[in-house]
């Protein structure tokens, strides 16, 4: 496989909470004033990325994998994950509360969906002044009961509230209640899945008056209980990965790029995605360059080596996979 700086054509979702800023900031390609999600790297079945430039040009990210399996994906990925790309990765812009919801692990999104479960971790890419998430229960000791009867009043008491910051780094493993708040502008990294076990919806309701389906019982049974809100300490340092999150699903690092960096990547057994989240960028592989913006995704495949990064000031979280999980295993065989 030729390894050279890949880009994918976004894939764009409208959302009842989403607005127009992935336009207005981030040039996505839409004239949607609901714009709630740029998938930016996606084999989600009936979603599957489309590569944008290159001489792959055209080509699924499904076909890469088919034709090139370990070069592309690595061999400890081909071994967890048979010819399933294993992540998700997307832009969000919340221009309203996203639903309180919560996601299946392994285990349960196997036994219900036959799919994978979803963990997942957010980089806050942007905000309004006083903007919120939701991350976890307030009371650790909550009865998990009580998620069937929540309202306007009680919300607030039930969940756990967070005021955010850009540059604010969060994981969410999967059985963690969450939402993005309004105003929140964020990257997000997950497992292949679209599983969401919606909790509260803030009582809105459709252009027709009705109310989206919640799913009380299987939220429930997939909620556990966290101790830490799951804030990323990390010193953003020039041309060194500071990590974010590392977990048996991914991993995600942060470096900044101010003139010209080359990062050798030969050790690594997987595929590399940088997320620009600030600035742009030229990235030069085996010659070959692609600029990168802000709110723009670059994967470079598993048999990479060195890249080049020339920018007069840049950030990139930087996301490959380590840890691999036995039940991504099973459902790979």
């Amino acid at each position: 496989m030729e390894a050279y700086p890949i880009k994918f054509r976004p894939i764009l979702k409208e959302k009842i909470w989403g607005g127009d800023k992935l336009t207005k900031l981030y040039n996505k390609d839409s004239n949607s004033k609901s714009l709630g999600e740029s998938w930016e790297i996606s084999g989600v079945e009936n979603n599957v990325s489309v590569v944008a430039n290159g001489i792959y040009k055209g080509k699924t990210l499904n076909e890469l994998i088919q034709n090139f399996k370990t070069e592309f994906l690595g061999f400890a990925n081909i071994r967890s994950f048979g010819e399933n790309f294993p992540l998700l990765i997307k832009y969000l812009d919340a221009n309203k509360n996203l639903s309180v919801q919560v996601h299946p692990d392994d285990k349960m999104a196997e036994e219900y969906h036959n799919s994978f479960g979803k963990t997942e971790m957010w980089y806050i890419m942007d905000n309004e002044k006083d903007a919120e998430i939701i991350l976890g229960l307030k009371d650790q000791q909550l009865d998990k009961s009580k998620l069937g009867d929540i309202n306007a009043k009680n919300v607030r008491e039930i969940f756990n509230s967070v005021k955010v910051n850009k540059g604010d780094s969060y994981f969410i493993p999967a059985g963690k209640v969450h939402a993005i708040g309004e105003g929140v502008m964020v990257a997000e990294i997950q497992q292949t899945s679209d599983i969401t076990y919606r909790v509260y919806d803030w009582d809105r309701v459709d252009d027709s008056g009705n109310t989206r389906e919640l799913h009380t019982d299987l939220a429930t049974k997939a909620t556990k209980v966290f101790p830490s809100t799951g804030k990323s300490n990390y010193a953003l340092q020039q041309g060194k990965s500071s990590n974010l999150v590392n977990c048996n699903f991914f991993t995600t690092n942060i470096f900044k790029v101010k003139g010209e960096e080359t990062k050798d990547y030969s050790f690594l057994d997987s595929f590399v995605i940088f997320m620009c989240v600030e600035g742009s960028a030229e990235i030069i592989q085996n010659g070959l360059s692609e600029v990168i913006t802000m709110g723009e995704t670059i994967l470079i495949p598993a048999n990479s080596k060195d890249v080049c990064f020339k920018a007069n000031d840049a950030k990139f979280l930087e996301v490959y996979i380590e840890g691999n999980s036995a039940s991504s295993k099973k459902l790979a065989s």
